[in-house]
């Protein structure tokens, strides 16, 4: 007889188990209920064809074997598992196994788009040092790599996980963490010499996916999850993944690479999963509306995509209308657009904008904030408006204070620090506690370091504090002098990074460094000056514009810029002290108008 391939079919979407919104002590409670049901977790190759299935019950049935193979290792309570984190069912019973016997998982970036080979050893050491792995697993294809960084790092086990499956299975009564044990370390995004794990218990993450669930995004039965997003970034993780378990939802997933590659793959597996919970940074939502033909739209139904998460990036609302637009002849409505705002060290969400109201956007007066960091409606004598995204009130149970330089309290539509305080936000920085004295209070609130001000009860981020340009007496907003240049049609968000160094008398000079693929010299020029013109029409601000290759602008291991990195690449590529006395000789130079600035990176 000929052989017969059996296609498998993904996990249904309804469930004959009773919903629950993840009313559990512990993150094993979660899943052992969650297996009792016909839901689970759904894998798509590139090409957008199903390539794996995982059912909750096999999840915990596998996560239970494996959990007693790590046994045999003899490791001590709370030592941590360190896995390269693919988009495979391979991460999920890894991350579950942990947690039936008291281990603690780090999730690994996964990418070589973090400066090329050597850079991304050097991050894995970072990380595997930071979080003094007694475990680290990754592919096949991973894991030569991962050799390499683990070379002067003793480990009791590194291999691959079908390596790890051939462990001995130790017959003992496992005992899963507790709800104030660790469940995960979360590294954020940051420094890569001095990586900061965020300590995150049992007890907080089921306490931000409680909030999660029921305000958030108030999960029904009918619900069903999809996403792209990776499971070392707190939005896979949490967002997505644990989401999904803690309240018995299938979920559908695509790798992060094959997204990137093909945007379009996202709306098609929407449109045949009819998934009705999916989100994204700004970024996802910008590829599919410069990768997507306009005639390609029909082809699309995303008439069940009630949830639009949007969040970890500030959120243009040229961006949410350019792509409701576009998708509206699929069925999209502008409404499932969710803006929200969290961070890892508050396992993931802080707020959540209102159900079905869309972007909800406070236009102000630009110049009156830029001098009195004060929110002012525009009027008939504004010259310059700018917009920002409300992110709705922070979840029950969770406090936002807005507070000066001073720690005083500042009053609604006063723009200084935020800061939270609530039963999801971390326990500090592992092994880091001078970092962590620095940003949790003893009272326990978190400084996110982001600024914002407070709206009628909703959260309004205006930028980081550390990005923060002052010039004249006058903040910038670095978002605001990149959304200027990406409005040239060559160019995407992803393509310029804003910040300030120190120029003449220590005043801080504005420098944009923008990618493109421009060789001549004339045509270089022309966008230089052209951009320059533009943004100081808009912010009155001269600034250095430096145009580099594609792909020289640093990104965090989940796929964001990051201004502060490209600010030191820029420093390493100038003199300071060159560039102070260049902008003083062109200043001096040009009395009656701007100065057009342009450096050329080959």
């Amino acid at each position: 007889m000929p052989d017969v391939k059996f296609t498998p079919l993904p996990t249904p979407t309804e469930n004959s188990l009773p919903l629950r919104r993840a009313d559990f002590a512990t993150l094993t409670e979660a899943l052992d209920y969650a297996a009792l049901g016909e839901t689970g977790a759904n894998f798509y190759s590139g090409r957008g064809k199903l390539a794996a299935v995982l059912p909750y019950r096999t999840l915990r049935l596998q996560a239970l074997k494996l959990a007693r193979r790590l046994v045999s290792l003899n490791l001590k309570r709370g030592a941590r598992v360190a896995v390269v984190a693919e988009t495979n069912s391979d991460f999920l019973r890894l991350f579950f196994a942990c947690q039936y016997v008291g281990l603690v998982p780090v999730a690994l970036p996964a990418s070589l788009n973090l400066g090329g080979h050597e850079a991304y050893v050097s991050r894995l050491r970072s990380l595997l040092r930071g979080c003094g792995a007694s475990v680290a697993i990754a592919s096949s294809h991973f894991l030569p790599l991962l050799r390499e960084s683990a070379l002067d790092i003793r480990l009791n086990f590194i291999g691959t996980p079908s390596a790890l499956d051939e462990l001995t299975e130790k017959e003992i009564d496992l005992q899963p963490s507790s709800p104030t044990e660790i469940a995960y370390l979360q590294y954020t995004s940051g420094s890569t010499s001095f990586p900061r794990g965020v300590v995150i218990t049992q007890e907080t993450v089921l306490n931000n996916l409680v909030g999660v669930a029921n305000h958030g995004i108030d999960i029904q039965s009918h619900d069903r999850c999809f996403s792209w997003l990776p499971f070392y970034h707190d939005l896979g993780l949490v967002g997505c993944m644990l989401m999904s378990v803690a309240t018995q939802r299938s979920i559908d997933y695509l790798d992060t690479r094959d997204f990137a590659m093909r945007p379009r793959r996202w709306l098609e597996l929407l449109s045949i999963t009819r998934a009705t919970i999916s989100a994204s940074p700004p970024f996802g939502y910008e590829l599919c509306s410069r990768r997507i033909r306009p005639e390609d739209v029909a082809q699309y139904d995303l008439s069940a995509w009630r949830f639009a998460g949007i969040g970890a990036e500030p959120i243009h609302t040229e961006l949410t209308d350019r792509f409701a637009k576009l998708l509206a002849p699929a069925g999209f409505d502008p409404r499932a657009f969710v803006p929200c705002y969290g961070m890892a060290e508050s396992s993931v969400a802080i707020s959540f904008s209102p159900l079905n109201q869309g972007v909800i956007v406070d236009w102000v007066d630009a110049d009156y904030l830029a001098k009195h960091l004060r929110v002012n409606p525009p009027n008939a004598q504004t010259s310059r408006v700018t917009g920002f995204v409300r992110c709705g009130a922070p979840l029950p149970g969770h406090e936002v204070s807005i507070r000066d330089d001073h720690e005083n309290v500042l009053p609604d539509l006063h723009v200084g620090r935020i800061k939270v305080r609530g039963p999801s936000v971390m326990s500090g920085y592992f092994k880091k506690p001078e970092q962590t004295r620095k940003v949790l209070s003893t009272d326990g609130w978190l400084d996110t370091g982001d600024l914002g001000y407070l709206v009628e009860g909703s959260i309004v981020v205006t930028g980081r504090h550390k990005d923060m340009i002052i010039i004249n007496g006058c903040n910038i907003w670095p978002q605001d002098i990149e959304h200027i240049v990406v409005k040239e049609p060559e160019l995407r968000s992803m393509d310029v990074s804003a910040f300030c160094v120190p120029g003449p008398d220590d005043a801080d000079v504005a420098v944009v460094v923008v990618q493109c693929n421009l060789t001549d010299a004339q045509e270089s020029r022309l966008l230089t000056h052209r951009l320059h013109r533009k943004i100081y029409e808009e912010l009155g601000i001269n600034c250095l514009i430096e145009l580099v290759p594609k792909h020289t602008l640093p990104r965090t291991s989940s796929g964001k810029l990051t201004r502060s990195a490209a600010r030191d690449d820029y420093l390493r590529r100038l003199e300071i002290k060159d560039i102070a006395v260049d902008l003083q000789e062109r200043q001096q130079a040009n009395h009656s108008q701007p100065p057009a600035m342009m450096l050329v990176s080959g």
